[in-house]
């Protein structure tokens, strides 16, 4: 170490690869050519270059690169990124920068000093990377972010209805028909409800992702976006529906879960998002599915109280309207003690349906924010 308590190779001239980084002169250069790179991101190499093959946590990087300023993760996972790309590197088959996920990054390329006396020179040619490593422009980061969380909707939302779906036909439907648990009801009931929300989730979650396109984190912009994925996906779903059966069965039961459903309940999980954003990364990590749950939740029973329909109510309503199906909600209001689906009822599964389909889908955009900073 120096006096000043720097590496000597930080201060010194480097080389690795094609590549000759010399920190005095501020320059990174690649067979001659000088690469261009922003300060921050010529710093970062530099401590990362300084210590080959030791992590650099996160913590070092906002202390020395970003010198104490406030900044989010994504900021550092970004300046990774831009290195990557400068250096031709791939995040799946690191050559220069190797990620130690929630931890920070090491420099995984053999650097040799550059003698003082010697002139900064080109290095000897190698071969480039064989074809199957090709090193191509990465796509726009706000489409890739929309991308993701988009699915992440979709893939909560579907779980989340798989789960109501399988609940409510081994409740409902196995109790009307008197087959058991193993009727095919179950299935025929589990799949309509995880398709519903498939698309509803998707919807939210694109609502979402398009109003923070061009930031890390979601804010509080992406309650409007979630009410507006739940407005537009929730009054498809319903209008598609209403249509199918009226096409099938010469009538169609006009009180289900539509579209302004669709946006309160988008509208709780944009909020969920945005309150589980706040405070620390390990902090984000365990309470964003809980908060979430819980705005949906109170969405749910505010949706009900309020004369509205979730799955629950929606499939009570088609028991009544078409009586010869082998589908009865009954059974519910037995479980809080009421003679049929009755207002505690409607109400208790309202909230555990807003509960359960904010937090899944929060979750699972929780685990996908994680793969993105990770990337």
């Amino acid at each position: 170490m120096t006096s000043d308590g720097s590496s000597p190779l930080a201060a010194a001239p480097c080389r690795f690869d094609r590549f000759v980084l010399d920190p005095a002169d501020r320059r990174l250069t690649q067979n001659g050519a000088t690469v261009e790179l922003n300060a921050r991101y010529l710093d970062a190499l530099i401590l990362l270059a300084a210590e080959p093959g030791r992590l650099v946590t996160k913590d070092r990087f906002m202390a020395e690169v970003w010198k104490g300023v406030p900044v989010t993760d994504e900021a550092l996972t970004q300046c990774i990124r831009a290195l990557r790309k400068a250096l031709g590197d791939d995040a799946a088959r690191p050559r220069f920068i190797e990620t130690a996920p929630r931890h920070g990054y090491r420099f995984i390329a053999p650097v040799l000093p550059v003698e003082v006396s010697t002139p900064v020179a080109d290095p000897a040619p190698v071969s480039p990377p064989p074809p199957s490593q090709p090193a191509t422009p990465a796509q726009p980061e706000r489409w890739r972010r929309f991308r993701v969380r988009s699915a992440a909707g979709m893939i909560g939302g579907g779980a989340a209805g798989l789960i109501g779906g399988l609940i409510y036909g081994l409740i409902g439907a196995s109790a009307a028909d008197g087959s058991g648990a193993g009727s095919s009801s179950v299935l025929v009931l589990a799949g309509l409800t995880m398709w519903v929300g498939l698309v509803g989730g998707a919807g939210v979650g694109a609502g979402i992702a398009a109003a923070a396109l061009d930031t890390p984190k979601p804010g509080f912009t992406g309650i409007l976006g979630g009410a507006l994925g739940g407005l537009i996906t929730g009054g498809l779903v319903k209008l598609i529906g209403v249509d199918a059966f009226a096409l099938l069965l010469g009538q169609s039961p006009g009180a289900i879960t539509g579209a302004g459903e669709g946006a309160v309940l988008g509208a709780a999980v944009g909020l969920g998002v945005w309150l589980g954003a706040l405070g620390s990364e390990r902090l984000r990590a365990r309470r964003g599915a809980a908060v979430a749950g819980l705005c949906g939740g109170l969405a749910g029973l505010v949706i009900v109280l309020s004369g509205g329909r979730l799955m629950a109510g929606s499939l009570n309503e088609l028991a009544a309207r078409f009586p010869g199906s082998r589908l009865s909600m009954d059974a519910f209001g037995a479980l809080f003690g009421e003679p049929g689906f009755g207002p505690v009822t409607r109400a208790v599964t309202g909230g555990l349906e807003g509960f359960l389909f904010a937090a899944c889908v929060v979750g699972v955009m929780i685990l996908a924010g994680r793969s993105l900073e990770r990337t």
